[in-house]
């Protein structure tokens, strides 16, 4: 029963590696995008909107009512 459990935990951190390595590339690939240019970083802004749509283009507002909700859970 050892050597199946040790083959699964082998198999699991197999994966993870291959993830860990898949998401490093796709993070090079981003950077590079960003400083080429093709893609820009928004930063957060003082309005809030919320998505509208499927595409995601289009924003909307929010009530002012949830503007003025504490910034953390709980209100601490």
């Amino acid at each position: 029963m050892r050597i199946r459990k040790a083959t699964f935990v082998a198999i699991i951190l197999g994966l993870l590696v291959i993830i860990s390595v898949v998401q490093a590339f796709q993070l090079n690939s981003l950077k590079e995008k960003v400083a080429e240019g093709e893609m820009k970083i928004s930063s957060a802004s003082s309005t809030t909107s919320a998505a509208a749509g499927s595409s995601g283009r289009q924003t909307a507002s929010l009530p002012s009512s949830i503007k003025d909700l504490p910034q953390m859970v709980g209100g601490c």
